[in-house]
Order: structure tokens, then C-alpha cells, then sequence
């Protein structure tokens, strides 16, 4: 009797392992998966090329979080990079257009494959400044939080819903906030009848092909920002979050997978993957099981919830372009609100960082552009050189006088 007791304790936290990697990978693509496309269509992606892009990061890091979920019996899960996609909402199409942005996607895929075969190249990425990189990420937040508040403005009726019933769940059900903002523009899109002009043709899973170019500027503009900013944001905290319930990440079997993987899909529009940092923390903690080494379970459900989710994509698209204008890019600003905050609170964090911070702040936000590349590189240039100058003190040679003075007497 005690053995079946038992048994059906294991099978009830089995269960509930399974259903925390479900719900944190239904809460993470309906939470984010507006960023990614409206990324992608800023660069200059079509539908289809936007829709195949959403599709191949999907698989991707589902794959990843099974493979290294199943392989390492811990709960190492992957997503596509939110902030990365955010700096790509926050850019321009270059003048190459977006075969060079796929070729700035390579570029990036390759920084994170050489980061974990290269020491000298990851220590440097730990060296930026945090407060830097948090600095240029709120900047490039700051005008994506900024889009719902000003739909609202121009269409009430169809902005009011979504940013309404986010309200209401962040404060009743935060987790589902967002999924709940979707879904409220799913049927202001319904209402409207904008779903019309929608065929069955467009809601089948297929890629599309973009034959890359490499440009030195897109290269510095976006693919080398994508790089630093994923890093920083995403691979570091998510091997933090790890650590913090006694998990030792595979930082180089996981940076060579998701770097090898970008190579790879980028010219089906896959921009970049890399370890999770926020839902982590939903497969790697108590709540997905009471036993450490049994929450590799949440990680390989969360990994099969994605390869679920990934053929949806060409819906996901498909709404995106039918929707009144301003409800998928309101969608896009209340799911990025919160990571603003984070982002603008850890830079202006660091008392002796703060103007270098406040500087890449603005200069990120400004959407300046100077030969073809954008603020985000531009801000983390200002940033580090005002840091530089903050640091660098001239010497005055009068009061050098009066100290050797005083050191004699």
C-alpha cells in the first residue's frame, strides 16, 4: 500500500514537472512571439520570411531544450532572444536590404560559436559594463513601450481591449498578462473583420529562403549589437539563473549548439536562440518538481511544447499583417515593459557607472544613424567612451605641488 502511495507521488510530481514545461513554453511564445515577428518585419522580412523565421527559432531551441534537457539530466532550456529581436524592431532595413541583415545574423551566429571556443573572447564579453549593456537595451525598449501608448491615441477601440485586459491580469495573474493582451487582440482582429482576406494557404507551416550578403556596416550595426546584447542579456543571466538553484550550465556545448544553429537557419530568417533567463526559472525551481535532479522533465516538456508551437508560426503571422494598425505593435510594448524596467534599473544602478549609462541610454533611444549603422552601436560607443574620460583624471600640477609640500613637512 505504502509502495503504491508511493508510486502515485511520483507519478503526481511527474505530471506536474510535464505541465510546468508546458506552461512555460505556451507563456513564453504567446508572451514574446509579436517581438519576433515585428522584429523581422522592421529589417525588411516579408510575411513569409517572417512567418519561416518565427518557425526555425521555434524548432531550434525546442530541439535544444530536449537535447540538452534529456542529455545532461538538468533543466537547461533555450528561447529566441526577446532583446535581440527588440534591437531589431528598434532598427531600420539597411541599404542592403535583408539579405544583409541575414548575413548580419550569420555573423552574430559564428561571435557566439567562437565565444565558447575562444576564452579571450568571452572574457571580454564579461567585461563590458553591465550597466552598458542595460543601458543600450532600455534605450531600444524605450521607443517599442512607448508604440502602444501612442496607437491608443489614434485607435482607441481596438488599443483599449488589449492594454485593458493586461492591466487587469497583471494585477490578478501576471504570469498570464500578456498571453491575455493576445489574446484580447485576437478578437479586436476578429471583430473587425480583418481575418477575412485570410486563406488556408496562409496558415501552412513552410521556409523561406533568403540568400545572405555580408556588409561590414549591417554587420556592425545589427549583427554585432544582436551578439552583445544576447550575450549579456540572455546567455549570462541564464547560466545565473542556473546557478542560483544549484545547476552547473553547459556554457559551451550550449553556446556551440545555439551559434551553430543561427549559422545554419539564418537564411530562413532564424536571428538567434540562446539559453532562457526568465522562464528558467519555471522549469529549474521548485515549483516544476521537489526533487533537483527530476526538474529536467519541466526542461524537456518546455522543448516539446515549442516543437509544438513552431508550426503556428505562419498564423501568428498571418494575424500580425491583418490586424488594425497598432494592435500587434501594442501587444509588442506591453510585453516589453517589463523588461525595460529591469533593463533601465540595472543601468542606472552603479553610482560611478550612472552618466556613462544615462549617455548610452539616450544615444540608444535617439534611433541615430551614422554610415548605415544604427544607435545601438553607437551608444555603447559613447557610453564606454564617456566611462573612459570619467576614469581618466588630469593631473593638476599645482595641487601635485602642494601634496608633495605636505608630504615633506
Amino acid at each position: 500500500m505504502r509502495a503504491q502511495g508511493l508510486t502515485l507521488t511520483r507519478d503526481s510530481h511527474r505530471l506536474h514537472a510535464i505541465l510546468a514545461g508546458v506552461v512555460a513554453g505556451f507563456v513564453g511564445f504567446t508572451s514574446s512571439f509579436a517581438v519576433v515577428l515585428t522584429g523581422l518585419r522592421a529589417v525588411g522580412a516579408d510575411p513569409d520570411q517572417a512567418a519561416s523565421g518565427l518557425l526555425v527559432v521555434c524548432v531550434t531551441m525546442g530541439a535544444g531544450c530536449v537535447l540538452f534537457s534529456v542529455g545532461t539530466r538538468l533543466p537547461v532550456t533555450m528561447a529566441w532572444s526577446t532583446p535581440g529581436a527588440a534591437l531589431l524592431a528598434g532598427a531600420a532595413v539597411p541599404s542592403g536590404g535583408y539579405s544583409t541583415v541575414i548575413g548580419a545574423f550569420i555573423f552574430a551566429g559564428a561571435l557566439y560559436a567562437l565565444t565558447a571556443l575562444i576564452e579571450p573572447l568571452g572574457r571580454g564579453v564579461r567585461a563590458i559594463p553591465t550597466s552598458l549593456a542595460n543601458a543600450m537595451l532600455a534605450g531600444v525598449l524605450l521607443t517599442l513601450c512607448i508604440e502602444p501608448f501612442r496607437a491608443l491615441a489614434d485607435e482607441p477601440a481596438a488599443i483599449l481591449p488589449v492594454l485593458l485586459t493586461w492591466l487587469i491580469l497583471l494585477r490578478a495573474a501576471r504570469r498570464w498578462a500578456v498571453p491575455g493582451a493576445f489574446g484580447a487582440a485576437v478578437v479586436v482582429i476578429v471583430a473587425t473583420g480583418s481575418l477575412d482576406n485570410v486563406s488556408g494557404a496562409d496558415l501552412v507551416p513552410h521556409l523561406s529562403w533568403t540568400t545572405p550578403h555580408f556588409d561590414v556596416a549591417t554587420m556592425i550595426a545589427i549583427g554585432l549589437p544582436l551578439y552583445l546584447v544576447t550575450m549579456t542579456s540572455q546567455n549570462l543571466p541564464g547560466v545565473a539563473v542556473l546557478g542560483t538553484f544549484g545547476y552547473h550550465a553547459p556554457i559551451r556545448p550550449a553556446l556551440l549548439y545555439t551559434g551553430g544553429a543561427t549559422v545554419l537557419t539564418a537564411p530562413f530568417g532564424g536571428y538567434s536562440i540562446n539559453l532562457s533567463a526568465i522562464t528558467a526559472a519555471l522549469t529549474a525551481g521548485p515549483e516544476a518538481h521537489p526533487d533537483p535532479s527530476r526538474r529536467w522533465i519541466a526542461g524537456t516538456a518546455m522543448g516539446v511544447t515549442y516543437l509544438v508551437l513552431g508550426p503556428l508560426a505562419p498564423a501568428g503571422a498571418a494575424i500580425a499583417v491583418a490586424a488594425p494598425a497598432g494592435v500587434i505593435a501594442a501587444v509588442a510594448g506591453v510585453a516589453l515593459i517589463g523588461t525595460f524596467g529591469t533593463a533601465a534599473s540595472a543601468a542606472l544602478a552603479d553610482l560611478g557607472h550612472r552618466e556613462a549609462a544615462a549617455l548610452t541610454f539616450v544615444v540608444a533611444a535617439s534611433g541615430m544613424a551614422v554610415q548605415g549603422i544604427g544607435a545601438a552601436f553607437w551608444s555603447l560607443l559613447a557610453g564606454g567612451l564617456l566611462l573612459v574620460v570619467l576614469r581618466y583624471r588630469v593631473r593638476d600640477p599645482h595641487a601635485t605641488e602642494l601634496q608633495n609640500a605636505r608630504s615633506a613637512d
